[in-house]
Formats: structure tokens, C-alpha cells, sequence
């Protein structure tokens, strides 16, 4: 059975947190990426930066719904989920674009797991960590390669 240590790409590329969105851009366009991990510092791994994150910038806000009761207003989604939306929405860096704490999935993770997570999650770009570091990852071309291989 294949696992993520057998058709991961190590050495990803990453970003920092305070890289620009469009160093983001350029690089997902350049090299063809889908997603790209972030690290900091220490490089230790604070999110995923993926195509869909920068596409969010270019939607409308959606204004949320309310009702009123008692001439009071109530809100159908938090006041949070507006202020996420226009901070992406808005932002000039990676870290305010970015998914924080993604998932991620460790060398041992079978090619079936990591299948389940990209279509039942719609996550493309899956970090493989280590005893906490990143070491490589997993992207939807990745497993698309396995198709090739086999036939």
C-alpha cells in the first residue's frame, strides 16, 4: 500500500508569514503549485497558502443577514466570519491570507487517507510532518502521478 512518504515532494518550497501575497502568486503561477506551507523562523510550520486563498481576494463581500425582533437587529453568522472574510479579503501578506493550522499528515498516512481528505475536504496541498517539522508534501498532482504509474 503507497503512503505519503512514497509519492510526497521533499524539499517543498514555503513561504514566511510576511511574504507578500503576490511573492505568493507569483510562485504558485511560476512553478505550477497549488498550495504552498508556510513556515516561520523557526521553521515551523503556521499554514498553507493555496490558489483558492488568493482567488478569495478578487469576491464581493457578503453582507450578513439579519432579522428583527423586538426593534432589535439579530445577526444570522458572526460578526468573526465578517471580519475573516474582509481581513482575507484585504490582506497584503501571507499570514492574513493564509489557513492557519492546516492539516497535515505524517509519512505513514496511506495514499486512501490522503484521497478522502482532498475530496471529502477539498484540501489539495497536504504538509507531511515529522516529530513537528515539516519534510515534505503531498499535492493533488502527486497522486495523480500514481495513475500514471500504474497503467
Amino acid at each position: 500500500m503507497l503512503k505519503a512518504k512514497d509519492i510526497m515532494t521533499s524539499g517543498a518550497l514555503t513561504l514566511e508569514p510576511e511574504s507578500d501575497v503576490t511573492t505568493a502568486a507569483k510562485l504558485l503561477l511560476d512553478k505550477h503549485l497549488n498550495g504552498v506551507p508556510v513556515v516561520d523562523k523557526n521553521s515551523k510550520l503556521v499554514g498553507v497558502i493555496c490558489q483558492s486563498d488568493l482567488v478569495a481576494q478578487q469576491k464581493s463581500i457578503s453582507m450578513p443577514s439579519f432579522f428583527t425582533i423586538l426593534d432589535g437587529f439579530i445577526s444570522f453568522s458572526s460578526s468573526d466570519d465578517l471580519e475573516k472574510e474582509v481581513n482575507k479579503i484585504a490582506a497584503t501578506k501571507v499570514a492574513q491570507a493564509m489557513t492557519k493550522n492546516p492539516v497535515t499528515i505524517t509519512p505513514e498516512t496511506s495514499i486512501e487517507k490522503i484521497a478522502d481528505l482532498m475530496v471529502e475536504r477539498k484540501l489539495y496541498t497536504l504538509p507531511v510532518v515529522e516529530n513537528g517539522k515539516l519534510i515534505g508534501v503531498v499535492g493533488k498532482e502527486d497522486v495523480l502521478k500514481i495513475l500514471t504509474k500504474t497503467k
